[in-house]
C-alpha cells in the first residue's frame, strides 16, 4: 500500500511540474510572440485573442465538461489525474499571467517557436508519461474511437489541422509557418520523454547454430538471450529463434559475432523505444562466460 502511495504522489508531481512548464510555454513564449496551438489549447489561445477570455478560465470551461463526458473511457485512475491536470494547467496559467517574465529573444519567431515547442513537449510528456492528460481532443479522439471506429490519431490530426486554420483569424501565415515548427518541436519532445531516456535495439536470429550464438552473445555482450520457439513454414522443421535486447552501440558487435558463428544466420534488427530490467535499468548480474545455452 505504500508504495501505491509512492506511486501516486510521484505522478501527482510530475502532473503539477509539466502543467507549470506547459503553462509557463503558452503565456511566456506562445501568447508573447503569437504563436498558436493545436487542440483544445488552441482553442483557448483563440478566445483569448478575439474576445480577450482569460485562458486560464477557458481551459475550465473547454475542458472539465468533456471530462465528465468521456469519464467511461478514462477509468478512475485516469479521471482523476486528468481532472487534477485540467486544474492545475488552468492554475499555472493564471499564476505565470500574474507574474511578469521576459524572455530575452527579441522578435527572433525561430527561437520561440524552438522553445515553444521544448517547454510545451516536455511538460505535455511529463502528464503523459505520469497517465494524465489535459483533457480535451484526447477525449474526443477516444469517443470518435469507440463509437465510429476512427483512429485515434486521424481525429487528433484533424481537430490540429481544423483549430490551427481557425487561428489564422489572429495571426499571419508567416506566424503560421513558425506555428507548424513549434507543433513538430513539440511532438518530437513528447516522444521522446514518454519513450524514456534509454532506447535500444531488439535483436531476432534464426539459425541452425542457434546454441552457439547465444553461447557467444552471453560470453562477449553479457546480455540476456531468449529462445522463442518457431515452425518453419516451409520446411516444417523446428527451431529455436532468439531474442536478445541491446544497446545500439552493440550492434554491430553482436553482428560479427552472429556472421562469425554462422554466415547463413538470419537477422532481423529492432527499434526499441524504451528499456527496462537487468542490465538496462537496474545492474546485470554477472553470466557465466562457461554456461552452455541448450539447442
Amino acid at each position: 500500500m505504500q508504495i501505491n502511495k509512492l506511486h501516486i504522489l510521484k505522478n501527482l508531481f510530475l502532473i503539477t511540474f509539466g502543467c507549470a512548464l506547459f503553462g509557463f510555454s503558452l503565456v511566456n513564449i506562445n501568447i508573447a510572440n503569437d504563436l498558436a496551438e493545436g487542440g483544445f489549447t488552441g482553442i483557448t489561445l483563440i478566445l483569448n485573442s478575439l474576445f480577450g477570455i482569460n485562458p486560464a478560465y477557458s481551459t475550465l470551461i473547454l475542458n472539465i465538461p468533456m471530462i465528465f463526458i468521456g469519464w467511461k473511457l478514462l477509468g478512475n485512475q485516469s479521471l482523476i489525474y486528468t481532472l487534477y491536470g485540467t486544474v492545475m494547467l488552468s492554475f499555472f496559467l493564471d499564476v505565470w499571467q500574474r507574474i511578469p517574465v521576459t524572455i530575452p529573444i527579441g522578435d527572433d519567431l525561430l527561437i520561440a517557436a524552438i522553445l515553444a515547442g521544448l517547454g510545451g513537449g516536455i511538460g505535455s510528456g511529463l502528464i503523459y508519461r505520469a497517465g494524465g492528460t489535459t483533457g480535451g481532443s484526447d477525449i474526443i479522439a477516444r469517443i470518435a474511437e469507440k463509437k465510429y471506429g476512427i483512429a485515434m490519431g486521424k481525429t487528433l490530426l484533424a481537430f490540429d489541422v481544423l483549430v490551427l486554420v481557425l487561428s489564422l483569424t489572429y495571426i499571419d501565415l508567416p506566424h503560421m509557418m513558425y506555428t507548424l515548427l513549434n507543433s513538430f518541436v513539440f511532438t518530437r519532445m513528447v516522444d521522446f520523454i514518454q519513450d524514456g531516456s534509454y532506447s535500444g535495439r531488439g535483436v531476432l536470429v534464426i539459425s541452425d547454430k542457434s546454441g552457439a550464438i547465444a553461447d557467444n552473445l552471453l560470453a562477449e555482450l553479457n546480455r540476456g538471450v531468449t529462445y522463442i520457439k518457431a515452425e518453419g513454414a516451409y520446411s516444417k522443421e523446428e527451431k529455436n529463434i532468439l531474442y536478445c535486447v541491446m544497446g545500439a552501440h552493440e550492434i554491430v558487435l553482436a553482428k560479427n559475432i552472429i556472421n562469425q558463428t554462422d554466415p547463413n544466420a538470419f537477422i532481423s534488427i529492432l527499434s526499441v523505444h524504451e528499456v527496462l530490467g537487468e542490465g538496462f535499468s537496474y545492474d546485470p548480474k554477472p553470466k557465466n562466460r562457461l554456461l552452455k545455452a541448450k539447442k
